[in-house]
């Protein structure tokens, strides 16, 4: 394989929106997919060997659906780890979430952090009970690497981020939407997942015309940093998706 790859706008190395890095904004989701769109017109060859696949997780994941709904011909598949058809928002319910958002967007506290956000962040720097990984060396892996260079951190949502999000959920569930995706996908869920939702990945994969999905039930959110048991079963589907022998 040649692989292809980059840090979004507002995460990693990427240029922040935002004069503190901590936090992590975007004003709509079609600034995201523009980003993927240059990304794959201007970086991979046109010539790149094929067939040329997705590999997305979470949030990638949603946003490699809205460029598939848009953009079909470039790819030949997609792989979906976790994807974020839905999000979890607890401690608090959804309506009050959205109510939240909405006098937050009224009051222009855009920037401002989600109550809570960098609360449920932070009980992700102990591995007890963390919601991405059980693997304990891997968990390790975005500490050492956040130590080494912190510029690289993103540890609270803003309110406009959230804002985006909802919207773009909101946008998926639209009807007709997934239904005239017909792009082959594989959808593998983290039976574990407290991060998004399995039973929106479900439903998903009944919508999209060219679907098949695989939970792992022991996964925690971060399937590609889990153990080795658990990764093992995702790249023999990958392979399988990908007709690899």
């Amino acid at each position: 394989f040649d692989v292809y790859s980059f840090d979004w706008r507002g995460q990693g190395l990427s240029t922040r929106m935002l004069s503190d890095r901590a936090k992590g904004f975007i004003n709509d989701y079609g600034e995201y997919l523009l980003d993927l769109y240059e990304f794959i017109d201007k970086v991979v060859p046109s010539n790149a060997n094929k067939p040329i696949y997705f590999l997305a997780h979470s949030m990638v994941a949603h946003i490699v659906l809205l460029y598939l709904k848009k953009f079909a011909m470039q790819v030949d598949g997609a792989v979906l780890s976790a994807p974020m058809i839905d999000i979890f928002t607890d401690p608090y319910p959804k309506w009050l979430v959205r109510l939240l958002i909405r006098i937050a967007l009224i009051t222009r506290c855009h920037h401002a952090v989600v109550p809570g956000s960098r609360k449920r962040l932070e009980r992700e720097v102990h591995f007890d009970n963390n919601p991405l990984t059980s693997d304990p060396q891997r968990f390790l892996v975005e500490k050492k690497a956040l130590a080494t260079n912190p510029k690289m951190a993103a540890d609270a949502i803003t309110f406009a981020w959230l804002s985006a999000t909802m919207k773009s959920i909101d946008y998926l569930k639209t009807s007709d939407f997934l239904e005239t995706i017909t792009t082959p996908i594989l959808i593998v869920s983290a039976g574990a997942d407290k991060v998004v939702s399995v039973s929106a990945q479900k439903e998903a994969c009944c919508r999209l015309p060219n679907c098949r999905l695989t939970t792992i039930l022991d996964s925690r959110h971060e399937i590609l940093m889990e153990t080795d048991v658990i990764r093992k079963i995702f790249w023999k589907e990958f392979r399988d998706f990908a007709g690899i022998e």
